[in-house]
């Protein structure tokens, strides 16, 4: 939950305003709603550009657009607090007010649109007001009051075809022209076939058309980076075929469709925690949500909120499924699994796939960062492309945990090493900063028992990591395996990022011949080393101990130890170039020749 400010005083005796019927009540309710529909305003209007920058191949801005969205929410919050502070005088509001107040913002929201959206901005505007204490039903949403069930808006969320007697390929350019694409297609009628192709080999055979066959797709287009794409599924009597079509523009300044995804795990990495968020344009979001949700029951709905950009309602989502969970099971808090760090203290309910991690209170070294610089460089990777290689996290300030379930270890281990980060209430052990995350296996521990192809598997994934974060702008810094994790589906991603820095803030070298034999012997470098100096040849030493891994890795990713390599990626990125990461297998696409030369410049 968000952290609170100021505790209630009591105002004078008998306010008579707010003995009134509630009319101050209303007005406070009022203004909220207004600081919410302000946000949501601004936070379409952006979205609603990436049809334009993708048309006309604004890359740049896309990615400046999607930074700055995601800092929309919190400057509403700020804003409508700062009305609420001058106009009510709210350290003079007794308890009963607040009451009061959240029954008349229901009110308002009988046909809104988005109303589990304005009922998390409530939250976030009163905890900023309210005392921690009074973070319960009775004063916000912590559960949700007003259905979403069969929302929608006019025109609804989204469209269906009938392929009928002339066919899916009418149907599907008949969808197409409706995304109404202002650059036009090299052949669409080509790439469509493409399509259907695939699609016929995913239906019973032999075919025959169900009196329900149909073709839904959401209204907007979904953009990310240099991407767009249509969802969908396709229908016919009991069978439901769900996908996602990526398209892209190739040569000649045309637009392409470059593949299919009907595969359950290239559509859940599309919708992946480890990617950035998308930028489509939901007038009813919880529609959008329960389209998608339905195609990919795995995905919980609030990783499907924050897919869309609305990654604080997907955090109060979030933390409704945690207190669901906790009332539903009896196990404890333990340590996570893996080599404890020096910046994070790290737990885990076992039964609960998520970790919670702590910032220590003293970081010693060789880190040379603090708790400011470790925030930053997460701030850095909630702004930046996560390119499908990096973890996204939820950040929490004064969470409460069931004191019971803590384990002795764990609490010993929290109070010695971020004592300023915990304290006791009663029974509830309150944690006042912490990021939470999905749990994987981490890679140093995946390799020791994998079996060798997966062993193998898993160092090309983790070769593939890096060059994918290097083509996005990030220079890991800790390249040691222990940082990297596996996900379930057996992806590796980045989740430690204490040491990241830009590609573009390092100097790439390759460590000089020794002098003479004293420089050779010398146990201390003989050259001048600046601070973001990088030797990649170094690595060597730490990463390819194990002779089975330092002979798939050197096979599979030798340049990785090449400070050419780097120096030649940095280069591309300050020329202005945006390297073409696919969340999807190459193998999956139609024709990667057709893709377009990038040309644009910073």
């Amino acid at each position: 939950m968000e952290s609170g400010h100021p505790t209630l005083v009591s105002p004078p005796p008998k306010d008579p305003v707010v003995q009134r019927g509630g009319g101050l009540a209303l007005a406070f309710a009022q203004v909220v709603l207004w600081g919410f529909n302000k946000h949501y305003r601004l936070f379409r209007e952006t979205t609603q550009q990436a049809k334009l920058r993708f048309e006309q191949a604004r890359w740049h801005e896309i990615q400046d657009a999607s930074r700055d969205r995601l800092q929309f929410y919190d400057r509403r919050v700020a804003e409508t607090v700062g009305r609420l502070e001058r106009e009510f005088r709210t350290d003079g509001l007794t308890q009963d007010f607040w009451p009061q107040v959240k029954y008349q913002y229901i009110n308002l929201l009988l046909d809104h649109l988005q109303p589990e959206c304005a009922e998390t901005f409530f939250n976030s505007v009163c905890c900023r007001i309210l005392h921690r204490n009074y973070y319960n039903n009775a004063f916000i949403f912590v559960r949700p009051t007003i259905s979403t069930e069969h929302l929608d808006a006019d025109p609804p969320a989204y469209r269906s075809y009938y392929p009928g007697q002339d066919g899916l390929l009418p149907a599907l350019q008949q969808a197409f022209a409706d995304f109404d694409l202002a650059t036009p297609f090299q052949d669409l009628e080509r790439d469509l076939g493409l399509v259907i192709d695939a699609a016929a080999g995913r239906f019973p055979q032999p075919f025959e058309a169900a009196p329900n066959h149909q073709v839904r797709l959401l209204s907007s287009l979904f953009f990310r980076n240099k991407g767009a794409y249509a969802i969908g599924r396709i229908i016919n009597g009991s069978f439901i075929l769900p996908f996602a079509i990526p398209i892209l523009h190739a040569d000649g300044g045309r637009l392409a469709i470059d593949a299919v995804l009907f595969d359950m795990v290239d559509l859940l990495s599309l919708f992946s925690f480890s990617r950035a968020y998308f930028m489509v344009d939901t007038p009813v979001p919880a529609a959008y949500v329960q389209f998608i949700h339905e195609m990919l029951p795995a995905r919980p709905k609030f990783e499907l909120y924050n897919m869309i950009g609305l990654q604080k309602h997907g955090k109060a989502l979030f933390y409704r499924d945690f207190l669901h969970h906790l009332a539903h099971s009896t196990d404890s808090f333990v340590p996570a699994a893996g080599i404890k760090g020096l910046v994070m203290t790290v737990f885990t309910l076992p039964s609960f796939p998520f970790v919670f991690k702590v910032i220590n209170d003293h970081i010693p070294r060789p880190k040379e960062t603090d708790r400011a610089g470790v925030m930053a460089k997460y701030w850095l990777v909630k702004l930046h492309d996560r390119v499908g290689r990096m973890a996204d996290t939820m950040e929490y300030s004064d969470v409460a945990f069931p004191r019971d379930r803590f384990s002795i270890e764990l609490l010993e281990e929290l109070k010695r090493k971020a004592p300023t980060m915990v304290s006791e209430e009663d029974d509830a052990i309150v944690i006042n900063h912490c990021y939470i995350e999905r749990r994987m296996t981490p890679l140093n521990l995946y390799l020791q028992s994998a079996k060798p192809d997966d062993a193998r598997r898993a160092l090309g994934e983790y070769g593939l990591a890096i060059k994918q974060l290097a083509a996005a702008n990030i220079f890991p810094g800790d390249m040691l395996y222990k940082n990297f994790g596996v996900t379930r589906n057996r992806r590796v991603v980045f989740y430690d990022y204490d040491e990241i820095e830009y590609m573009t803030a390092c100097n790439f070298r390759r460590v000089p011949e020794p002098r003479n034999e004293e420089d050779e012997m010398a146990s201390e470098p003989w050259y001048t080393v600046a601070r973001n100096d990088v030797f990649p040849e170094e690595w060597k030493t730490f990463l390819l101990g194990d002779p089975r891994i330092r002979e798939t890795l050197l096979e599979l990713h030798p340049e990785i130890f090449e400070a050419s390599y780097w120096q030649a990626l940095k280069d591309r990125i300050e020329s202005g170039y945006i390297e073409d990461v696919f969340p999807y297998p190459v193998e999956a696409r139609f024709d990667p020749s057709r893709l377009a030369p990038l040309t644009t410049t910073p």
